[in-house]
């Protein structure tokens, strides 16, 4: 396992921390692939990333997951999600970045289509990801199989109603949903994973130092050679101190 943890002391400094080490990471591949996580979470990333867009190298991408039944162009759907918050910022071609098919009148085949469209692009250099307050990845919800592959999940009570805040209602949230599985992720070749706020804390230091099992799916974090933990807002207050680096520190250092 190599894990570095970073904390940093505002968003601002998150996102930049994190455009670092992403950038870095795309600079070393030549037609890198990005993994596009959605989410509150990467956004101080997308920001700074859409700041340094003339920086970047031209880029294929795969979301991580989408919802099941939303009809095309609804504002909720992963692929309107990601159009808005980083194909359109960060100039990103559109037939370059791929989405799972919601929509899919075969889910399963899509799913399966998904997973052969990751690997004939030689798989994903670096997956940005967030993580939920219960530990999930994706929509790779606690008991999901480690080795997992892209697949149809049923989306947990919790996840519905953390996610309905973007719906007019409850009843309104998808209950499935098309999602990489924890294999698929792990077979990036880099994971970058930001986390803001005490909510996140608890699973953070689960993922981190607990075991490696089902019931915490971020826990596969450990099992990957090249994993970056970038952590804001008290997410880092399971952790022992000293066992994480602070973002101003180690930005300086970098000078």
């Amino acid at each position: 396992m190599s894990v570095r943890v970073l904390a940093a002391s505002s968003s601002q400094d998150l996102g930049m921390a994190a455009a670092d080490a992403v950038m870095e990471r795309l600079a070393a591949r030549s037609n890198p692939v990005l993994g596009i996580a959605t989410g509150s979470s990467p956004l101080p990333l997308y920001e700074q990333l859409a700041r340094r867009a003339r920086e970047l190298p031209r880029l294929r991408g795969f979301a991580l997951d989408e919802y099941l039944g939303l009809p095309p162009g609804h504002p909720q759907s992963y692929r309107e999600v990601v159009r808005r918050e980083v194909i359109d910022p960060l100039g990103l071609d559109p037939d370059a970045v791929l989405v799972p098919d919601g929509t899919a009148a075969d889910p399963e085949a899509a799913a399966a289509e998904y997973e052969a469209l990751i690997r004939a692009a030689g798989g994903v250099d670096v997956q940005i990801l967030g993580i939920g307050s219960n530990g999930h990845l994706a929509f790779n919800e606690p008991g999901s199989p480690l080795d997992s592959h892209t697949r149809v999940v049923e989306l947990t009570a919790s996840t519905r109603e953390a996610n309905a805040r973007f719906f007019p209602s409850l009843g309104e949230v998808p209950t499935h949903a098309l999602t990489q599985g924890l294999g698929t992720i792990r077979e990036a070749r880099s994971l970058v994973l930001l986390a803001s706020g005490t909510g996140k804390a608890e699973a953070i230091a689960a993922a981190l130092n607990g075991p490696v099992t089902p019931e915490v799916p971020a826990s596969v974090l450990q099992l990957h050679p090249d994993v970056t933990v970038l952590l804001a807002g008290g997410a880092e207050a399971g952790l022992v101190p000293g066992s994480y680096s602070l973002v101003r520190e180690t930005r300086a250092a970098g000078r």
